[in-house]
């Protein structure tokens, strides 16, 4: 079926609690007392301290906070065994969740609890104490709703509209459907109730609706083999923690139904609203599924095939890993490689570049003009300026034609 049990609470972490009392003492029940005895006790006492019906007490609202702490422990069979064995230390080194109130929020604190559904994290309202109460004194209205017939209806936020499905002993053999749908994608949850002892109606079961295409939808399936409800909570958290994660962690969400067959009579569903500030529209049907045989054969082979892929998923996030961790290596070592290659073809640029012409030519004047005083003169060349040596060549010249002249003057 497609409902988890519930108290009309939701799970948040545990807080540090001073001195904790014996939850035995906190319900004033006994150690061997049963699942059902515990849970009166626990319903009453909740009732009794529910912050909407103690708003200007702060005492009752940490006497609330104790009371779902201990029915936490005490209704888990696993939890209860283990403070049953060690006390706290051992619930405490385990983990473990409890149940808190979100219902009576004033709108400061609504709008906050908004901002955190924003970042991921669904936000689920406790059912009010009002409904609860109405509905465990007897005194709520219900309506019939028939089988193979639907009801529409708009409901106020944190209140429920309950409804009475009769069902015979042929249709409870066939397998039953409690759908609801809104076309208006409003937030709502699906209710089942059962007989309390005293007359009245007590919480069995809900469905948080979950966006599905263009509407919103919760469903009940009670078709005699195990159905599995989606958590969506658990892949919310995956993400807000690792996104790469939330992949792997989307199936981890689902959780078995506790009840998966209705025997024959009348019983409770109600659908209350979720709706922080406006009404919810919605859509209720019950369908026998003696003409849905085929769905219903579809239906518990999908729920195979996905606890199938559930295994899968978790192995192949094992090797995904690996394979991230390689390849992160390897793409490390490109760049690495590719700096390494820009670098070397960098240097070999600037080595070739050094061959040229006007490197030559400025190599060559700083080697003459380095040389000091020492002069080194070739053949034919003269250790003068060339001025000087034109000089005394036509002085040499010049004096020897004079001395050609007067000696033939002499001679004649």
């Amino acid at each position: 079926m497609g409902g988890s049990k519930t108290e009309g609470g939701t799970s948040s972490s545990t807080p540090v609690i001073a001195n904790r009392r014996d939850p035995y003492e906190v319900l004033s029940v006994s150690r061997d007392s049963s699942d059902q005895e515990i849970k009166s006790a626990y319903r009453k006492l909740a009732l009794k301290y529910h912050p909407d019906k103690n708003a200007s007490n702060p005492e009752a609202s940490e006497l609330f906070k104790e009371v779902a702490y201990s029915y936490s422990i005490l209704s888990d069979p696993e939890k209860r065994r283990q403070y049953d064995n060690a006390g706290f230390e051992a619930i405490d080194a385990d983990g473990m969740d409890m149940e808190i109130d979100l219902s009576n929020l004033g709108t400061v604190n609504t709008m906050f609890a908004a901002l955190f559904s924003k970042l991921g994290v669904p936000i689920k309202t406790t059912i009010s104490a009002n409904v609860l109460e109405e509905a465990l004194n007897g005194t709520v209205t219900v309506r019939p709703l028939p089988i193979g017939t639907s009801v529409s209806g708009k409901v106020e936020k944190q209140c429920a509209h309950f409804f009475g499905v009769t069902i015979s002993e042929e249709q409870a053999q066939s397998g039953i459907v409690v759908r609801v749908t809104s076309a208006a994608q409003s937030k709502f949850k699906l209710l089942y109730f059962e007989q309390d002892n005293g007359g009245g109606y007590s919480l069995a079961l809900q469905e948080d609706s979950e966006k599905t295409g263009k509407v919103t939808s919760a469903g009940m399936y009670f078709l005699h083999f195990q159905v599995y409800r989606m958590d969506s909570t658990v892949n919310a958290l995956a993400m807000a923690k690792d996104p790469e994660a939330a992949f792997f962690k989307r199936l981890e969400g689902l959780q078995p139904c506790e009840v998966s067959e209705l025997k024959s009579g009348t019983h409770i569903f109600a659908v209350y609203g979720d709706n922080f500030f406006k009404t919810a529209s919605y859509t209720i049907e019950a369908i026998c599924a003696t003409t849905y045989e085929d769905t219903t054969v579809k239906l518990k082979d999908i729920e195979q095939q996905i606890l199938r892929k559930r295994t899968e998923l978790r192995h192949f996030e094992t090797e995904y890993r690996q394979a991230l961790q390689r390849f992160q290596e390897v793409t490390n070592r490109y760049t690495q490689e590719k700096q390494n290659v820009d670098e070397l073809l960098k240097q070999r640029d600037s080595i070739q570049s050094s061959f040229t012409v006007g490197r030559s030519v400025v190599l060559g004047s700083q080697v003459s003009n380095g040389g000091g005083n020492s002069k080194v003169t070739g053949e034919g060349e003269s250790s003068g300026s060339p001025g000087e040596e034109d000089g005394k060549s036509k002085k040499k010249w010049f004096n020897l034609n004079l001395k050609s002249s007067s000696d033939k003057k002499t001679t004649g």
